[in-house]
Order: C-alpha cells, then structure tokens, then sequence
C-alpha cells in the first residue's frame, strides 16, 4: 500500500473547494437568497459580510482538502476512480449534512431549506470529488 501523496491531496483538494465553492455562491445568491435572509432576519441576524465570507470560503477549501484526502485513503481498499471518489463525496456529505439537520432540529432553519441545501450539497461534493480524485495521483 503506497503512502499518500500529499501534494496532490492539496492540489486535488483546492480543486474540490474551488468547485464547492462555485456551488454554494450560486446556492446562497440565486437559489435560496430569499429564504436564507428570511431565516436571518427571523433570527435578528444580518447577511454575512466580507470576513464571514471568507471564512466561509476557507472552510470549503479545507474541506475539499479533506474530501480528497478521504478519497486517497479509500483508493487502495475500492480502486481509483469515480466510484471512489462518490463514497469519499458521500462520507464528507453525510457529516455535513448532520450537522446542519442539528440547525433543523434547534428550529434555527427550516426542513425546505436543509432539503434544497442538502440536495445541492449532494451533487456539489459529487463532482468535486471526481474532479479532485482526477487530480490525484499516486507517489511513484
């Protein structure tokens, strides 16, 4: 089992965020703007500024990070590739989508905006995982 390259983890990783955070710019200004400042406002809370922004940005480079990293740990036991990199997608998705139904759960965000966020994560985190896993190369 060879070790993991990590230099392609990054590179696949930056990728990985690169596209996630594509998606959830298009998710959060176009898709669900309105109800997302609906919630905020029920909840006496602003639209992000700049510095929560980049934050935000940040964390979804970290997580395509993790997201390949996930996928270079699991490519010796399912093979590299896409369906690898689906179950990478799906184990990251998973935790994610957890912690955001907690927000459901305290009644902090509705049911219908956890359903369109976690369906849109669903298939953002696919296609960064298989474009980050095509990144991602085995050390020679």
């Amino acid at each position: 089992m060879g070790k993991i390259n990590v230099a392609r983890v990054i590179l696949g990783g930056l990728l990985a965020g690169l596209i996630i955070n594509i998606g959830e710019t298009v998710l959060n200004l176009y898709v669900i703007a309105d109800e997302s400042t609906a919630v905020l406002q029920r909840l006496g809370l602003q639209f992000p500024g700049p510095h929560q922004i980049g934050i935000f940005v940040a964390m979804t480079f970290v997580q395509g990070i993790i997201l390949i990293f996930v996928y270079a740990g699991l490519r010796p036991r399912f093979g590299a590739g896409a369906k690898t990199a689906v179950i990478a997608a799906l184990i990251i998705w998973v935790v994610g989508f957890m912690a955001a139904f907690a927000d459901v759960v305290l009644g902090l965000t509705p049911a219908n905006l956890l359903a369109i966020g976690g369906a849109w994560g669903l298939v953002e985190t696919i296609v960064a995982a298989v474009a980050g896993a095509w990144l991602y190369k085995e050390s020679a």
